[in-house]
This record gives C-alpha cells, sequence and structure tokens, in this order.
C-alpha cells in the first residue's frame, strides 16, 4: 500500500516538473525559440489546433521565425491568432508564409519574464506541496484503519517529506537556471 502511495506520490511530482519545463520553453530567452508559439491555438475546420500541427515552425536565426502553413488559405487565421496572442511581434506575411522579427529584448523585458518564470516555479511548488498533502491524507486513512502502525505511518510521511523536499529543490535550481539564461545578454 505504502509503495504505491510513494510511487504515485514520485510519478505525479515527476509530472509536475515536466509541466514546468514545458512553462519555461514558452518563456522567451536571449535567442528566440520555437516554443514561445506552443499556447497559440489556429482554428482548424472548427476545432483549436496547435500552430505547429498545421504548418512548420522554424526558427530562421537568433530573432525571427517562420511559418509556412501546409494550406495557403490558413495564412489569414495564423496572422489573427498571432496577433491576438500578444506575443510582443507583428506577424509579416507574404503569401508564402509569416515571418516573426523578435526585437533584442530590454532590460525591463528580461526583468518582466524571470518574474514570469519565477511566479511558474511558485505554481510548480504549490503543486508539489498539494500532492504532499494529498499522500499524507492517504497514509493518515491507512494508519487509522489500521492497515499501518503509527511507526509506518510516521516512516511514510518522512519519505514524502524527502520527495517533496528534493522536488521542490528541484524547482528551484530550475527557476534559477531559467532567470540566468533571460537575464544574460
Amino acid at each position: 500500500m505504502l509503495a504505491e502511495i510513494y510511487k504515485n506520490t514520485k510519478s505525479h511530482m515527476d509530472k509536475t516538473i515536466e509541466s514546468l519545463r514545458r512553462d519555461f520553453a514558452t518563456l522567451r530567452s536571449g535567442k528566440v525559440n520555437v516554443n514561445i508559439l506552443d499556447n497559440i491555438r489556429i482554428d482548424y475546420y472548427g476545432s483549436p489546433t496547435p500552430l505547429n500541427q498545421i504548418g512548420s515552425v522554424i526558427a530562421q536565426d537568433a530573432t525571427t521565425l517562420v511559418i509556412t502553413p501546409w494550406e495557403k488559405p490558413l495564412l489569414k487565421d495564423i496572422e489573427k491568432a498571432i496577433q491576438e496572442a500578444n506575443i510582443g511581434v507583428n506577424p509579416n506575411s507574404d503569401s508564402e508564409c509569416i515571418k516573426l522579427f523578435f526585437p533584442p529584448m530590454s532590460k525591463e523585458q528580461r526583468v518582466e519574464i524571470a518574474k514570469n518564470a519565477k511566479s511558474m516555479g511558485e505554481k510548480a511548488k504549490i503543486a508539489i506541496r498539494n500532492i504532499r498533502q494529498d499522500s499524507n491524507n492517504q497514509i493518515k486513512k491507512l494508519e487509522k484503519d489500521k492497515s499501518i502502525t503509527e511507526d509506518e505511518s510516521k516512516k511514510a510521511h518522512d519519505e514524502i517529506q524527502k520527495y517533496t523536499d528534493e522536488f521542490v529543490k528541484k524547482c528551484d535550481d530550475m527557476v534559477k537556471h531559467k532567470e540566468e539564461e533571460i537575464m544574460k545578454v
């Protein structure tokens, strides 16, 4: 029973770290990244579809992204979605593709993006603590139902806390690394 709780706890905490990684990928650092467009959805035959599933998205250089849709009529829809997403650039379209030219980031933009990274890290740590609380509640229930002893319960709580500390440290390290990456000119 406890092994199952440990496994689930670790699995959920891993997923939280993975989610934080995906969130960080959408933040802009010194070099422009195609992941900055991950949250943009295009209405494709009635269903919201990620941009990278209706065309190719490539980083042409450190400041330029090129989006080439597989169907030319989608150019206007993609252009509109990028403008609505408010990612800090206006799309430049010819009849074949859309180019996004990202200007160099100012100090204020870097500070703001670093704050966003810190905020994402805090949300991940809250999620980890919530996972800890759920696991501890399961352990308390087992103890209450007399499925485990008080000593086993204490050891289980300590083990869950160890996982929590380990994953919170991972979050902190990831945030620190991302902030350094963002602030580097």
